[in-house]
């Protein structure tokens, strides 16, 4: 069987990844001495994934991973998420964003025929940044507005250049918002669902940003394609729904499905000790054209946000 590696294992996708890939894969993940998440997020697996220590910012332990399991195939998934930390973590964002992704692209350097090999890297919508309102493509330029974009958008960057002057064989897709996460309720839509099951008050800090909302299993998908397709070899796809939508319209999808009096929704505020950040810094508008992967790997989204907001709801009132 291949061998499959995954950093961030323990994370969102990182742990729906491995449920899809024990199947048919010997699947490994890389986890830090000093684990700064439980394990429950991939306990149904956990006797079917082999792991091993590694730091993303520590090229020698990333190298020794590696060099330990030597995989087919690496998807580059860990990373400091949260946009709001990166402005009072900044050192820390580049540090495991960017350089942990150089890590990663070096050390499959270091292995034995690593053009056998393929990586499939995760970036972010976030790192188009302030754009106007149209959906962005790959084409467009990056303009990042935070710590955290900025880390990405370098790691993206770094790894297109090791595609073309390194021939490394590699994949890098950027997707748009996720959704359906059942251990991290700190995200939009998780934040606000689990509040408003609650009966407790909702922020919202910018009502009018628009996002590009997916759901889980078609993210997931994407990175298989990818994984599965010499078509992905380096190329950079777009992974979303082309569709936009307003914070205070998805709370308000939310609160008629949960029949949440919406007069508790605080429109213009974040929660109570919400970490600062600039308020330049929330983009208006994040929505992307993924033309691209639809055409060249056969990629689509299948869960409408209504279908995704079910589910969402579903799992949280349990």
């Amino acid at each position: 069987m291949p061998r499959v590696l995954i950093t961030g294992v323990t994370g969102f996708i990182g742990s729906h990844l491995a449920e899809r890939l024990v199947e048919k894969n010997e699947v490994y993940g890389v986890v830090r001495r000093v684990a700064n998440r439980h394990l429950a997020v991939i306990e149904k697996i956990l006797a079917d994934v082999s792991l091993v220590t590694g730091d993303l910012s520590d090229y020698v332990s990333i190298r020794n991973a590696f060099k330990t399991i030597k995989p087919d195939v690496v998807f580059h998934l860990g990373a400091l998420t949260p946009v709001r930390d990166s402005f009072e973590r900044p050192f820390e964002y580049q540090q495991t964003n960017f350089l942990g992704t150089m890590n990663v692209a070096h050390a499959m350097l270091e292995l034995p025929d690593p053009e056998t090999r393929k990586l499939v890297a995760a970036s972010t919508a976030e790192v188009y940044g302030l754009q106007e309102k149209r959906p962005s493509k790959e084409e467009t330029v990056l303009k990042p507005t935070s710590p955290y974009g900025v880390s990405k958008a370098a790691a993206d960057i770094y790894l297109q250049m090791m595609f073309q002057t390194y021939g490394l064989n590699g994949t890098i897709l950027r997707p748009a918002n996720t959704y359906g996460r059942k251990f991290d309720i700190s995200f939009m839509v998780e934040y606000l669902t689990t509040q408003m099951l609650k009966r407790e008050k909702v922020y919202i800090g910018a009502p009018n940003s628009i996002r590009d909302y997916m759901y889980v299993d078609d993210h997931v998908n994407a990175y298989l394609l990818a994984m599965k397709k010499e078509e992905a070899k380096g190329h950079v796809f777009n992974v979303g729904t082309g569709v936009g939508t307003s914070n205070r319209e998805l709370a308000e999808s939310i609160a008629d499905k949960i029949q949440y009096d919406k007069n508790s929704m605080v429109l213009g505020s974040y929660p109570p000790g919400y970490p600062y950040r600039p308020l330049v810094s929330d983009q208006p508008y994040i929505v992307l054209d993924a033309t691209k992967i639809g055409t060249k790997l056969g990629w689509k989204p299948t869960v409408s946000l209504e279908d995704g907001l079910d589910r969402v709801i579903s799992y949280l009132e349990r």
